[in-house]
């Protein structure tokens, strides 16, 4: 691993901690928070790819359930894996890997569509990068983190599938505008070369 990929994973470790400071937002009739760590899923993987995506959110994993209280709300240790949120927790780490993949994927086909267009039309260029990280946001930092986050809430609430995944309905519409958010970042970090 080369010293930018260390020093990468090191500052989007952090950067995915101060998200995590950010105090949550406890939301009704269901016991996980409202936080901007889901922000930092896509970011990353969008941002960082899939290896060093996956290899922040495992850092990150890790040094919480060390007991460095960085999760929101100062929790910590291995008693958060018996708690709801774990589900959600441990599913950050494939969501970053699976948004940075995609992301990858899709820019492949972005690049035969650039070539067949005119220099001209780089607005449409743009609207098409955004458009592909966002949608690969939903899938890994949405879709994915829910699928392993939900059962798990249901799990350990005792409150069934179905109801589980009715609670975390009032999630998707601020989940959503994260990814758009982060796609539209991560375009422009990479449309400046920063990483």
């Amino acid at each position: 691993m080369k010293t930018k990929d260390i020093v990468l994973i090191a500052l989007f470790t952090a950067l995915i901690i101060a998200l995590g400071l950010v105090p949550p937002i406890p939301m009704p009739l269901v016991p996980v928070p409202l936080t901007l760590q889901t922000f930092g899923v896509m970011l990353v993987g969008l941002i960082l790819g899939p290896a060093r995506g996956g290899l922040v959110l495992l850092l990150y994993v890790t040094i919480a359930l060390l007991g460095l209280p960085v999760l929101p709300g100062g929790r910590a240790g291995l008693a958060v894996l018996a708690g709801p949120t774990a589900g959600f927790l441990l599913g950050m780490i494939p969501g970053a890997v699976v948004t940075g993949w995609l992301a990858i994927q899709l820019s492949g086909n972005e690049r035969s569509k650039a070539g067949s267009r005119s220099p001209d039309d780089s607005q449409s260029i743009v609207r098409w990068q955004i458009a592909r990280g966002a949608f690969a946001a939903i899938v890994g930092g949405i879709v994915l983190v829910y699928a392993i986050g939900v059962p798990w809430l249901a799990l350990v609430t005792k409150m069934g599938l179905t109801k589980a995944c009715w609670a975390m309905a009032v999630f998707v519409p601020g989940d959503l505008l994260k990814a758009l958010v982060a796609a539209v970042v991560a375009q422009r970090i990479r449309r400046l070369n920063m990483v």
